[in-house]
């Protein structure tokens, strides 16, 4: 039996490998599976995306291949696989044992409900101490929690989360996959139109990727493939040739220096992706970005190996960035000193890198060319709230809608902008105003909120106002025992990660807008060291010990409200008198089983709420 392990965590922002069935090399249940305690840690792609319009469109081949994918999918949710149908093994990898148990539980609640496949095994493994790569999602917090391979959609009835979304994308790669691996992200989602009798196959030895056309800006922040000449100039949906060289978050020269470019009218039409939402102008040159990969068996057992050779590793080691540029015949040793990328250099980074590369070089890089696709990201909160409330090509393709799942009678829209309501129930007397998301939550009569605001996991019946560009997210605790709640609020453009080394230097953070200095001055709050929690030379406003500890989740909310709003009326709230606790610390003590229970409370009052209207 084949294995199908997870794209191992970066910190929780992992998500699957898979493997199909069949094969007298594959793994028997109960033997050692992959590098599950690998430290193969993945980068989410596709930080940098231009938000400013350039040409955009919607492909109606893209739309219809989708609803075929999710169709299968559908159909096989709480039934019994065939051989070969569908993944041996689904696995998820955990940055600590809270997320795992977060993984676990979810997973759990998912079978009870027949929302997955059955027969294929679904595991979670939590990633090993150490050195790792990301972080708790610090640039969509909502997901930090509960991760964001759990992340909801505006999609199905119940909702699809991305572990869904993924599956469903994938539901054609088993059957048409010798044994192996495949490793994708937890927050991307890549859409393609093939012919109507056209597979993707992963069946050559080594390593497979998908590639996707996209604008140069987009390849500045992915890998870039420097591809083999094609030896035809007539257009196809499917390419399938071989990667001379993987470029990893190149510079614009540097894919020019390499060849990486190509020049409008290449072929005779071309359909780019545009997963940075600004698709390309059709006079526009262009490179071909990653996505997933895929592992042949043999190549995960050699890994596997290394990996027990050398022990314990000591330094962050990316799957992308490490494997996939140590691939193909022009590849060369000079990239395994390039630390830019690097979230901590540790001294054996380099001779660790350079042991890999040697250790992979002659592996082949394959690559399937997907000339009609699009590559989304759903990394951070400014593509979160665009692509459910903005992008009408994302919403036709993948048929997203602005109520999904939950008790809101009124939906309103201004330039194209919609509200977006996710498992929800929301009062009909309640403002949401077009181009924010809320999730998971419970909002009263008198509950007004702005333009491009994120709400998850929030319980809010007083009167409240929030200010536009608001991000609340609601932490069940657990505290010496005792169950307790905090709300994150701050604005959805701050930079959680953004940190300073010393004290003195706090004054170039900010918080919602505002000089960081400031708002401890509304807040009454003075500058010591005891304000920030963990790494003291690495200040920032995810350590800050700034959100109150409250009793009950409504009182967590309306706290965290008032503290935003006294920033923005430059009034004064004193937050002396409150037990604080920063971001960090609340994901430390969170109580995944509360967060999990209030959600199923919503679950069934919005499923009792459907039966009567029937």
């Amino acid at each position: 039996m084949a294995v199908s392990v997870q794209s191992p965590a970066l910190r929780g922002r992992g998500f699957v490998r898979d493997a199909r069935k069949g094969g007298a090399e594959a793994s028997r249940p109960g033997t050692r599976h992959l590098p599950v305690r690998m430290r193969i840690v993945l980068r989410c792609l596709g930080a940098g995306w231009d938000m400013e319009a350039a040409r955009v469109f919607s492909d109606a081949s893209l739309r219809e291949a989708t609803e075929r994918k999710l169709r299968r999918f559908s159909k096989l949710r709480g039934k019994p696989v065939a051989a070969g149908e569908f993944w041996d093994i689904v696995a998820i990898t955990a940055a600590d044992e809270k997320q795992e148990l977060a993984y676990k539980q979810q997973l759990s609640e998912k079978m009870k409900r027949k929302e997955l496949p059955l027969g294929a095994q679904y595991h979670v493994f939590v990633d090993p101490a150490g050195a790792k790569i990301g972080g708790y999602s610090q640039r969509l917090p909502s997901a930090s929690a509960l991760g964001k391979i759990f992340t909801a959609l505006p999609l199905g009835d119940p909702i699809y989360q991305m572990l869904e979304l993924k599956l469903a994308m994938y539901i054609d790669f088993p059957s048409h996959m010798n044994p192996g691996i495949l490793v994708t992200c937890a927050d991307d989602i890549e859409l393609y139109g093939i012919g109507e009798f056209e597979f993707i196959k992963f069946d050559k030895p080594g390593f497979t990727a998908l590639a996707h056309p996209s604008s140069l800006s987009v390849g500045t922040t992915h890998g870039v493939f420097v591809l083999k000449p094609f030896n035809h100039l007539k257009y196809r949906d499917v390419e399938y040739t071989c990667c001379h060289r993987f470029l990893h978050k190149p510079s614009i020269e540097e894919m020019h220096q390499y060849n990486a470019v190509y020049k409008p009218g290449s072929f005779s039409s071309v359909h780019f992706a545009g997963g940075d939402t600004a698709y390309l102008k059709l006079d526009s040159e262009y490179v071909y970005t990653d996505s997933l990969f895929y592992m042949d068996h043999q190549s995960a057992k050699k890994l596997l190996a290394f990996y027990e050779e050398i022990g314990t590793l000591n330094c962050e080691i990316d799957a992308y960035g490490d494997f996939l540029q140590a691939l193909g015949p022009g590849a060369t040793v000079e990239y395994t000193r390039n630390t830019s990328n690097v979230t901590k250099e540790e001294s054996e980074l380099v001779d660790m890198r350079q042991r890999i590369f040697h250790f992979l070089k002659g592996t082949p890089l394959n690559v399937v060319v997907l000339n009609n696709s699009k590559f989304y990201h759903l990394g951070t909160t400014e593509e979160y709230l665009f692509h459910f409330t903005s992008d009408n090509n994302i919403k036709s393709e993948l048929g997203l809608q602005p109520v999904a799942f939950s008790i809101f009678p009124n939906i309103t829209e201004c330039s194209g902008k919609t509200s977006c309501i996710i498992q929800s129930i929301v009062d009909s007397r309640c403002s949401v105003a077009p181009g924010s998301v809320v999730e998971y939550s419970r909002l009263g009569p008198d509950v007004s909120v702005g333009e491009n605001c994120i709400i998850s996991g929030s319980h809010i019946m007083t009167k409240a106002v929030l200010s536009p560009c608001s991000f609340v997210c609601s932490i069940s605790l657990k505290i010496n025992g005792h169950l307790k709640y905090s709300t994150m609020a701050f604005g959805v453009q701050d930079n959680l990660k953004k940190n300073v080394k010393i004290l003195s230097d706090i004054k170039s953070l900010q918080f919602f807008g505002i000089c960081f200095l400031s708002c401890l001055d509304i807040w009454n709050l003075k500058v010591k060291e005891e304000l920030f929690s963990g790494n003291k030379t690495q200040l920032s406003l995810w350590n800050a010990r700034i959100f109150p500890v409250c009793s009950s989740l409504s009182d967590s909310v309306t706290t965290s409200l008032e503290m935003l709003s006294a920033i923005k009326n430059k009034s004064t709230f004193n937050l002396n008198s409150y037990e604080l606790l920063s971001i960090e610390e609340m994901l430390a003590y969170k109580d995944v089983e509360d967060m999990i229970t209030y959600r199923e409370q919503i679950f069934l009052e919005i499923s009792l709420n459907k039966k009567s209207d029937l």
